[in-house]
């Protein structure tokens, strides 16, 4: 196989590296590259996703650059396809070197995206949460659930949860794979249950529509809430009252504003970016009585953090194959050659 060959991790070793590295393990170092990423926010070319919407749902493209590696996402919402056995989202991303445009790396990110869209959560939650906080209350307890709990005790050490689905099954479900991790879990009778005493609460719900998750009377002084739910226009789960309560931090204001929580309100509505934040320009807590609240609609420079530690994570491990992806004729000009080395030769002959 040529030197040029893409390292390639798929579903099979991606599983089995987190089950052998340990997820908490694995949120604690994704935070680390997403929160340096962060801070180096200004050197990255950005933009929107792409997105590409249907009746049934969203394909979405998500690049990024940091002017010597190149990444992407490519993703999918569809939320009706758990009804015919199928996820919900499904991904995979590619890493690349800017100097030559050659792929480098290559990777699913269905379960990379879980795990990111966790760390993600914790590592705002770290800075903008109450350092005391102790309790997380998840509405919706799909997919995302148990990865949003595991980051937000590898992060703030917290082990109680509430939890609220409109599906039983899905909370019997977060349930049977909580409980044996050791985590306390309360089962709400309502959303205005799971949230009442929580100190963080995170809303992560699939439906492709505008809802009402939350509501401005469940919400208590010096809560930090992680609205993840977000990611196309129309789709929104808070209250628009909850937005004035408190202070709105967002990733990319201009994706933000198409998709995010605060599509709600008017174009002059303060926001405060993230980045700026971990820089110390801008404020994050300033009180224990303040409520803080991250528009999070997930963002391009997010999944390149992740594909970067996943990739450096299983340097020199069994964990990824070698994929021959580029085309790497001996001479440059000659791509033909190529297929004319492959032709099988035609035997000429009497009997």
């Amino acid at each position: 196989m040529s030197d040029t060959a893409v390292r390639f991790v798929d579903v099979k070793n991606i599983t089995r590296w987190a089950a052998q590295e340990g997820v908490e393990n694995i949120m604690l170092g994704m935070i680390d590259y997403i929160e340096a990423d962060f801070r180096r926010w200004p050197v990255f070319d950005k933009c929107a996703r792409i997105g590409s919407h249907s009746d049934v749902g969203v394909i979405e493209l998500m690049p990024t650059s940091d002017g010597q590696e190149y990444g992407f996402k490519y993703v999918n919402g569809h939320p009706s396809n758990p009804a015919s056995g199928h996820q919900t989202v499904t991904a995979f991303g590619v890493l690349a070197d800017v100097a030559t445009g050659y792929p480098t790396f290559w990777s699913e990110m269905t379960v990379l995206t879980a795990l990111r869209t966790a760390a993600t959560s914790a590592m705002v939650a770290k800075h903008l949460a109450r350092p005391d906080s102790a309790t997380l209350a998840l509405i919706g307890n799909g997919t995302q659930s148990e990865f949003q709990a595991l980051a937000m005790r590898a992060a703030l050490g917290i082990n109680s949860l509430r939890i609220w689905d409109t599906d039983p099954a899905a909370m019997q479900k977060f349930v049977g794979n909580a409980e044996p991790l050791g985590f306390d879990v309360y089962v709400a009778s309502s959303a205005h249950d799971a949230v009442r005493g929580a100190d963080i609460v995170t809303t992560c719900t699939a439906d492709k529509a505008s809802a009402t998750i939350l509501t401005a009377d469940m919400i208590e002084p010096g809560m930090h809430i992680n609205a993840i739910g977000g990611d196309c226009p129309g789709k929104t789960e808070l209250d628009a009252a909850i937005l004035t309560l408190g202070d709105v931090f967002v990733e990319f204001p201009e994706q933000t504003w198409i998709e995010g929580e605060i599509q709600q309100m008017p174009a002059d509505f303060p926001i405060t970016e993230l980045w700026q934040v971990l820089l110390g320009e801008a404020a994050g807590r300033t009180s224990p009585d303040q409520i803080t609240i991250f528009d999070s609609v997930g963002f391009a420079i997010e999944d390149f953090a992740a594909l970067r530690y996943l990739r450096d994570a299983v340097d020199g491990t069994d964990f990824y194959a070698l994929v021959d992806l580029i085309a790497d004729p001996s001479d440059p000009k000659n791509l033909f050659g190529l297929v004319a080395d492959a032709r099988v030769p035609v035997l000429s002959g009497g009997a």
